[in-house]
């Protein structure tokens, strides 16, 4: 049998969401969970991959046992997992769905704070020394729509079989101190919104412009576009199926 969960996690502690050799990812503790409670060897597949230090507010994953379970496992797993990983939700599934293929879209949130904010730190790039023009940030962001290949923002040298996504949603909306990119997509690459949000910064500090910034996603090079942010303001926040 089949089933979903959806969860949450404060990726600051965890080397991103694949297990890995040497390093603690989500997936490892919900396995680890998993199989500590229903006394079986449990293997999961998550919607997406996080990369270290990236936290998600809304994650799907599957696994199959041959338990029937019910909402009651939610409260088992959530008693033996990290206090910084919560599972919501718990639904049996036809077997053929699967968490990463079957879903449509993602959608992520990067947080930045300008200023300070000692409660933030672990959850936004804090920007205290610099001015951002945020309604040229959002006229860039619609040069995003315009193309569909983003290898010029995607990590070097990792292994994907295309370099094409479909951005469905790019915006920046500002409430107070808080500045959030807002972005949708059928897919992303590796660093991919990291390395977006580095390079419409410079377009927010008039270093580039909306011209340069389209020139960079054509030129499919990383060395042009800018520096990837850091991973602690980034959230997945939403997985359509």
């Amino acid at each position: 049998m089949r089933y979903f969960i959806e969860l949450s996690y404060h990726g600051k502690h965890y080397h991103g969401w694949q297990i890995q050799p040497d390093a603690n990812s989500i997936q490892y503790e919900i396995q680890k969970a998993m199989s500590t409670v229903l006394q079986e060897e449990v293997g999961i597949v998550g919607a997406g991959r996080t990369d270290t230090g990236v936290h998600a507010s809304q994650m799907f994953a599957h696994f199959d046992s041959e338990q029937e379970l019910d909402k009651k496992y939610i409260y088992k797993f959530n008693s033996v997992l990290p206090s910084d990983i919560v599972i919501h939700d718990l639904f049996k599934v036809d077997n053929e769905k699967h968490a990463r293929f079957d879903a449509v879209d993602r959608s992520y949130e990067y947080k930045i704070w300008l200023g300070r904010n000692v409660f933030l730190l672990d959850t936004t790039l804090q920007l205290h020394h610099k001015t951002l023009d945020v309604d040229l940030m959002n006229e860039a962001c619609k040069s995003l729509f315009k193309y569909k290949d983003f290898e010029a923002f995607s990590k070097v040298q990792t292994e994907v079989y295309t370099f094409l996504c479909d951005i469905t949603k790019a915006m920046w909306i500002q409430d107070g101190n808080t500045l959030t990119f807002h972005i949708t997509a059928n897919r992303f690459l590796r660093n991919m919104v990291r390395a977006i949000v580095g390079t419409l910064v410079e377009v927010g500090e008039h270093k580039i412009s909306i011209d340069q910034f389209e020139k960079i996603i054509e030129s499919k090079n990383r060395s042009n576009a800018g520096t990837s942010v850091p991973a602690k303001g980034l959230f997945l926040t939403k997985v359509t199926y």
